[in-house]
C-alpha cells in the first residue's frame, strides 16, 4: 500500500484533470454570446457549432482507443490535456463560423479522449490506493466548470477581448494538466485496442441507456444554453449571464459531493425520481415567470435534481456488464449530439424559452423512467 502522501498526490493529480476539463467547458460555454456576436451567427448556427463538438465526441472512439492503447491512460491524459488548451486558443481566434465548427469538432474528439482517459486514471488510483474517489472526482469537474463561468464573468469586466480570455484560460488548463503530472499512475496492465464503438443494449440496459440519453440532454443543454437564455431572454448583463452556469454547477458540485450518502440512504430510484421532478418543475416555472433571479434559482435547483443521474446510471450500467456500460455511455453521447440541433431548431422557430422547455420535458421523462429500472 502506498504511503499517505503519495496517495494524496495521486488523487490530487487526477482531480486536477477533472477540474481542467470542467474549466475548459465552462470557459467556452460562458462566452457563447460573444462568439455569436463576433461571428455574426444565428441561433441555429450556434446549435450547429455545438453539434460539431458532440459529433467529435461521438466519433472519437478510434482516436481514444488508439491513444489509450499506445500511451496508456497517463500518457493519453497528458496529450489530450495539452491539445485541449490549444483548442481554446484556436476557438478564440476562429475567423468564421465554418472555422469555429471545425475547431469544435476537433475539441470534441480531444475532450472525449481526456474524459475517458482521466476516468481510467481514476479507476487506477482507486485500485492503487484502495480508496473510493470517483464521485468526488466528478464533483471536481462541476467545480471546474463553475470556476470557468466565474472567471468568464470576472474577465469580461476587465476586457471584452475573447482571444485574450481564451489564451489566459488555456494557460490555466495547461498548468492544471502538467504541473501535477508526477502524481498520475501507470496502468496496472496494458489497455487493449478496441474495434467496436457501440453495441445495442437490450432489456434493462436499454432503459438505463435511455436514461443516460435523457440525462445528457438535460445536463449538457443547461450548460450550453443557460448563458444565452440569461442574456437574450432574461435580460442579464454580459457580466451576469455566465452566473447561470455557476449556479447550475455549484449546486451539482455540492450534491455530487454528498450524492453517495444520499443514494445509500434513500436508494437510486427515489433519489432520481424526486430529483428529476425537482429539475423539471423548477425549470418550467422559471421559463413561465421569466427574469434573471428566477432563472438563477431554477438553474441551481435543476443542478441539484440532475446531479446524481450520471453516477447512478453508469453504476447501474456497469452491473449489466462492460459491453452494456459502453452502450449506455454511447447513448449518453447521443444525448449531447441530439440536444443542440433540437433545442436550436425549436428556439429558431419560436424562442429560447420554448427551446429550453425541451430540457424540462427530458427531466420529466427521466422521472418516469426511473420508476421502471431495477437499480439494486
Amino acid at each position: 500500500m502506498p504511503d499517505r502522501s503519495s496517495i494524496r498526490r495521486s488523487q490530487l493529480a487526477v482531480a486536477s484533470l477533472f477540474g481542467a476539463l470542467g474549466f475548459s467547458y465552462g470557459t467556452w460555454t460562458s462566452r457563447l454570446p460573444a462568439l455569436k456576436a463576433n461571428l455574426g451567427l444565428s441561433t441555429s448556427q450556434v446549435s450547429v457549432m455545438m453539434l460539431s463538438a458532440a459529433l467529435g465526441a461521438l466519433f472519437s472512439f478510434p482516436v481514444t482507443a488508439a491513444a489509450l492503447h499506445r500511451l496508456g491512460s497517463r500518457g493519453a491524459c497528458l496529450l489530450s490535456g495539452v491539445l485541449l488548451a490549444a483548442g481554446l486558443v484556436a476557438l478564440g481566434i476562429a475567423p468564421s463560423w465554418l472555422a469555429a465548427c471545425v475547431v469544435m469538432g476537433a475539441y470534441g474528439v480531444v475532450a472525449s479522449t481526456l474524459d475517458v482517459a482521466m476516468n481510467a486514471q481514476g479507476v487506477e488510483v482507486e485500485r492503487a490506493t484502495g480508496e473510493a474517489v470517483m464521485s468526488r472526482l466528478h464533483a471536481v469537474f462541476s467545480l471546474g466548470t463553475m470556476c470557468g463561468a466565474f472567471f468568464a464573468s470576472g474577465i469580461t469586466s476587465v476586457t471584452p477581448s475573447l482571444p485574450l480570455h481564451f489564451v489566459v484560460a488555456s494557460a490555466g488548463v495547461l498548468a492544471a494538466v502538467l504541473l501535477p503530472r508526477s502524481g498520475l499512475v501507470a496502468d496496472a496492465k496494458p489497455i487493449e485496442g478496441g474495434t467496436r464503438s457501440f453495441a445495442l443494449p437490450r432489456g434493462t440496459a436499454l432503459l438505463i441507456g435511455a436514461m443516460a440519453f435523457l440525462g445528457m440532454i438535460a445536463e449538457g443543454s443547461m450548460v450550453d444554453w443557460s448563458t444565452l437564455y440569461l442574456r437574450e431572454r432574461a435580460g442579464a448583463s454580459q457580466q451576469a449571464a455566465p452566473l447561470g452556469i455557476a449556479s447550475l454547477q455549484g449546486a451539482m458540485l455540492v450534491t455530487r459531493w454528498f450524492g453517495d450518502r444520499a443514494r445509500v440512504r434513500w436508494g437510486a430510484r427515489k433519489l432520481l425520481f424526486a430529483g428529476s421532478l425537482l429539475a423539471g418543475v423548477s425549470l418550467a416555472a422559471a421559463l413561465l415567470i421569466g427574469g434573471v433571479v428566477p432563472a438563477l434559482v431554477a438553474f441551481g435547483l435543476f443542478g441539484i435534481g440532475v446531479a446524481t443521474v450520471s453516477p447512478c446510471v453508469y453504476a447501474a450500467g456497469a452491473r449489466e456488464g462492460g459491453v452494456a456500460l459502453a452502450a449506455v455511455m454511447t447513448l449518453g453521447s447521443l444525448g449531447f449530439l441530439v440536444a443542440p440541433p433540437l433545442i436550436g431548431a425549436v428556439a429558431q422557430a419560436t424562442n429560447l424559452s420554448w427551446g429550453l422547455s425541451v430540457v424540462a420535458a427530458a427531466a420529466f421523462a427521466l422521472a418516469l423512467l426511473s420508476r421502471r429500472v431495477r437499480w439494486d
